[in-house]
């Protein structure tokens, strides 16, 4: 896979932030402009879909597990995650997740806004996934 640097990230957020919003069960229901332009996906081929379309296999599974049980308790998770584009290759964020409440204060949904993260925070994060993902494997 091709990785970006980091400078080509920033170049490609261009000051922007990728936003994306997404129904309870994860299926996205609005992609900014951003996110279509970083991903490579159009906002029709985003909307309706889960988001873990963009999941790269190097995500440990329980990196999402800690995910969903923190949104899901109405928390506010951050983390970093490596993304995958369209064409294979593949971008790092910053990612803040938090619940979309409606008056009554009952989660409707999931807003996610995400933006570019520097090389030491991907060094760090990819060695701990890397361990996490090889405990999966191993069953431990």
């Amino acid at each position: 896979m091709v990785q970006s640097t980091t400078s080509d990230e920033e170049y490609l957020f261009e000051g922007s932030v990728i936003i994306s919003e997404t129904d309870l069960k994860g299926l996205i229901t609005f992609a900014n402009r951003k996110f279509c332009e970083i991903s490579g996906y159009s906002a029709q081929e985003l909307v309706g879909q889960p988001h873990n379309l963009i999941r790269h296999s190097d995500m440990p599974r329980a990196a999402f597990k800690e995910m969903w049980n923190t949104i899901e308790h109405g928390e506010v998770w951050h983390g970093v995650v490596k993304n995958l584009r369209k064409d294979g290759r593949f971008y790092w964020v910053s990612t803040e997740i938090a619940p979309i409440k409606d008056d009554n204060g009952n989660t409707t949904g999931y807003i996610a806004a995400r933006k570019p993260v520097g090389r030491k925070d991907i060094d760090e994060t990819a060695a701990i996934y890397k361990k996490m993902l090889k405990n999966e494997r191993e069953g431990v």
